[in-house]
């Protein structure tokens, strides 16, 4: 005879518990499960002390909890705060090893630079990028070319403005800096003028398009020869520009290009003004090259 009858089938917990919401196998009873469905928190058949569900059962009898919601004000100010810093980050970066921003005090470079101009230079240039002439460039007033300002004393609030000047978000308006135009690379003979009035290097007169057009240069006659290490420069706005013509009785009228801080790159500001600076390397096109002198 066999060892079970045949009305009375053996029973396994995973035939008695069916996870996954389908029926019961075939001649199982299903009480069981009713019992045990109704006997276990959070599942369809049993209910909260406040008469309400509770937390519905998941696949593999594990229970859903729900996460607490994040404040959106706080994941809005997390990313704004984020975003700022990185900005930051990014803009000292710039300043310190690309470009740092100017802004234009005279009327010396117009009409190419107007006074209250923001530009921002190149700090690529004069290392490891070489002067070229024609570039428009900044550099500090080491001959005491300007006249000393006295400095004003500090405000309550000028910190903001050194903060954002410090990481390149603001001009640098420090007044012990210069902006010309490169003319005279080392080695070359620059002079001024000829019948018509032309300045020329190495031989050579310039149609020197960039100069003001609103008024006619007037003769400031020069003859020189740049040496090793400096530049000669000049304003495009020739009759107003205190530039190496008027300053030869101090470094013989020369910048020292280890003084140079960068090369005028483009105009930011304002917004009408926005604009890549060129140097015309048109003009100096058929310039000879020289040898630099000692």
């Amino acid at each position: 005879m066999p060892d079970k009858a045949p009305e009375n089938p053996e029973r396994y917990d995973d035939d008695a518990r069916v996870s996954d919401g389908t029926a019961p196998a075939a001649g199982v009873d299903d009480s069981r499960q009713t019992d045990d469905a109704s006997s276990v928190p959070g599942t369809a058949g049993s209910a909260g002390d406040n008469g309400k569900p509770a937390a519905r059962e998941t696949t593999g009898g594990a229970h859903a909890v729900e996460k607490p919601r994040k404040n959106p004000v706080l994941v809005w100010v997390k990313e704004i705060v984020t975003v700022v810093a990185i900005a930051l980050v990014l803009s000292f970066l710039l300043k310190t090893f690309l470009f740092r921003a100017f802004y234009i005090p005279s009327e010396s470079m117009e009409s190419t630079l107007d006074v209250n101009d923001r530009i921002f230079i190149n700090l690529l240039v004069p290392e490891p990028f070489a002067l070229q002439r024609g570039d428009v460039v900044v550099f500090k007033d080491s001959q005491n070319w300007l006249t000393p300002v006295a400095k004003e004393p500090a405000g309550p609030m000028d910190w903001v403005g050194d903060a954002l000047e410090f990481v390149g978000l603001a001009a640098d308006d420090n007044e012990q800096h210069l902006v010309k135009r490169v003319i005279g690379l080392p080695g070359d003979r620059v002079s001024c003028c000829d019948a018509q009035g032309r300045v020329s290097i190495n031989g050579v007169p310039l149609d020197e398009t960039y100069i003001n057009a609103a008024e006619i240069p007037q003769p400031n006659a020069f003859d020189i020869v740049v040496p090793e290490g400096k530049v000669w420069v000049m304003g495009d706005n020739r009759n107003h520009s205190a530039d190496s013509r008027a300053h030869q009785e101090s470094n013989g009228g020369f910048i020292n290009i280890e003084d140079v801080e960068g090369r005028a790159t483009v105009i930011a500001w304002p917004v009408n003004r926005w604009t890549y600076l060129d140097n015309f390397s048109d003009v100096f096109r058929d310039v000879p090259e020289s040898t630099p002198a000692k």
